[in-house]
Order: structure tokens, then C-alpha cells, then sequence
């Protein structure tokens, strides 16, 4: 596969998903998930318009949010997510994003991360570098944890599961022992390519799928960060959790996860 060559039709089609995704701002919930979760209408038309146009236009299956489709574990296949951050999107914020990674043999070769309120578009490929709206950024340094920004995930300190709330309370109490500036965009492929781009040092994650995932990991990987689950074992699309950082910052927020013990011990 030409990758330079997909990744340019995947363009394409994203810019032309731009339109309705600005028009249709704080839009209200059309189908209610699991939990609290729900997908706007908006959600499903753009999902519907990029399937079409990309399985038309590079002849590779794709797997959505809303309506899932080719499955991951194919030999080639995108992965969509229409508008992560959709409960900012609805309410107003313009911290939502379209992300679209491509999975080969399960791994991120490629990834796109649209994000149309601040007029920013991100690709990369597997060997790198970070393109963000059409210039080369510079590889990720050494970067203390100390000294950046660290990207969170939103939760329940009640709530229950695989990383219980107060798990994770007890994470965000010992990074903020380190660092003072950790934020909650509530949109996981931004903080991953905020994670790619230098803007953020760090961003940990207990939830998600692949097409939370996708596409931020290719881009990280791409700008030379590691990414990891939240145990330190290597991301698959299986995974549930992510930690992507900067070298030097990946080690020192992977301690601090260790350090707090065991999930299933809260």
C-alpha cells in the first residue's frame, strides 16, 4: 500500500466532512448508548458520507463508531470516529474532533486528526514525521514530566469497572505531585495528537476504543513518543486504556502508574 497516496484521498474526504461537522454545533443527542453516552445525528450522517467515500476511493473496509462495519482484526482497515468529544460538541465547545486511523495486521500505520473549530488538520504515517496543516513538525525531545502539560481523561470518582474512580483519583493525586498542569479536553484523539504535536508531555487515558486510539498512536509514534496501555504493555486494538508521552515523560508517568497499585485493589 502507498500510504502517502491514502492518506491524501483521506483528506480528501475529511475536508469535505468539515462543512457539515462546523454547521451542525451543539447538536442535540439522536441515539442514546451505553451509560450516559450518545451519538448526535450529526455523528451518523459524517460517518455515513466518509464510509462510502473512502471504501469508494481506496477500496479498504472501514470500521465506525456508530455503525461499526469491516471488522478490526482485517489485514487493512480504517477506523472512524465521526466526532470524538461529542458531549463538548454538543455542548458548545470546540474541543471535538474527526479521527481517522488506518490499522494494518492491527497495528497504526497511518492517522488523520481533523479538528475543525481551530482550523487544524494532522496526518502522519508510520515513519514519521507529524504533518499539521501541511508542514513537517519536529520530532519530540527529551521532555521531563515536571516541565509539560499532561492530558486526562474524564471520570466518576464513584464509578466502578476496570479502573475504578477512585483509582483513578489516586493516578491524577500522584501525577499532580510531579506536575501542577494537568488538563481534561474531554476529546481523546486530541490529547494523543497533542501528545504527537509537543503541546502536551504526556496524555493518560483509562477508557476508549480503537477509534479513540487509532489515529493519535500512529501520530505519537510517528513524532518519535511511545505509547503503551496504562500496564505498559504494547496497544493493541483491543486495548482499553492508553498512555502516550514524550520520551523522558513516558517513563516517569509509567512509574507513577506502578506506583499506585493494582486497579482491582480500589
Amino acid at each position: 500500500m502507498d500510504l502517502h497516496a491514502l492518506l491524501a484521498e483521506a483528506s480528501t474526504i475529511l475536508d469535505a466532512a468539515v462543512e457539515p461537522f462546523v454547521a451542525g454545533h451543539r447538536a442535540d443527542s439522536a441515539v442514546r448508548k451505553k451509560g450516559n453516552d450518545f451519538a448526535t445525528q450529526v455523528d451518523l450522517a459524517i460517518e455515513r458520507q466518509v464510509v462510502a467515500a473512502l471504501q469508494a476511493a481506496t477500496g479498504i473496509g472501514v470500521h465506525g463508531e456508530e455503525f461499526g462495519g469491516t471488522p478490526v482484526d482485517s489485514p487493512w482497515v480504517w477506523v472512524l470516529d465521526p466526532i470524538d468529544g461529542t458531549f463538548n460538541y454538543a455542548a458548545g465547545s470546540p474541543m471535538a474532533a474527526i479521527l481517522l486511523g488506518l490499522l494494518h495486521d492491527g497495528e497504526p500505520v497511518a492517522g488523520l486528526t481533523w479538528i475543525p473549530f481551530t482550523d487544524d488538520r494532522y496526518t502522519a504515517v508510520a515513519e514519521g514525521p507529524l504533518v499539521k496543516n501541511g508542514v513537517a513538525q519536529p520530532s519530540l525531545t527529551h521532555t521531563p514530566l515536571a516541565e509539560g502539560l499532561i492530558g486526562v481523561g474524564t471520570f466518576n470518582a464513584d464509578s466502578r469497572g476496570r479502573f475504578p474512580g477512585r483509582y483513578r483519583l489516586a493516578v491524577l493525586e500522584r501525577l499532580s505531585r510531579v506536575s501542577s498542569r494537568l488538563r481534561m479536553h474531554g476529546s481523546t484523539g486530541i490529547d494523543l495528537v497533542y501528545v504527537a504535536d509537543g503541546i502536551l508531555a504526556g496524555a493518560v487515558y483509562f477508557g476508549g476504543q480503537v477509534w479513540d486510539h487509532a489515529a493519535g498512536i500512529a501520530q505519537v509514534r510517528a513524532a518519535g513518543g511511545t505509547v503503551s496501555d496504562l500496564a505498559g504493555r504494547p496497544w493493541t486494538p483491543a486495548s482499553r486504556s492508553v498512555l502516550a508521552a514524550a520520551p523522558g515523560a513516558y517513563e516517569e508517568i509509567l512509574e507513577i502508574l506502578r506506583s499506585a497499585g493494582r486497579p482491582e485493589d480500589y
